[in-house]
């Protein structure tokens, strides 16, 4: 992490607040699937994933720990980062000559 996120109190907007074993997507016939909720109120962001309880868990403590510090540093933690710099446009493409009419063969 940087500095700046280390100095940080970050504030736990975003707890895990259930992690709980559910049936599989419809289609999906194996596997283990986990439901995930992280936040709470109108913030709640609920998840499926597939896994052992443990790399579950991992994961969805990773996901709010990254909303955590976003929301800390004033990023929004539903939308994705803007550009630092803008961004130029792309160059018009230019019509390509058409091929010479394939020639009959002698």
């Amino acid at each position: 992490m940087t500095d700046l996120i280390d100095d940080l109190v970050v504030e736990n907007k975003f707890p895990i607040t259930s992690i709980e074993k559910t049936e599989p997507p419809q289609g999906v016939k194996e596997g283990e699937w986990y439901e995930y909720v992280i936040g709470k109120g109108s913030s709640a962001i609920t998840g499926r994933r597939s896994g052992s309880l443990k790399a579950v868990t991992e994961y969805v403590e990773e996901y709010a720990d990254n909303l955590n510090q976003r929301s800390a540093l004033g990023y929004s933690a539903y939308a994705a980062r803007k550009p630092t710099k803008p961004t130029k446009p792309a160059k018009p493409v230019e019509a390509a000559e058409p091929a010479e009419a394939a020639k009959p063969a002698k």
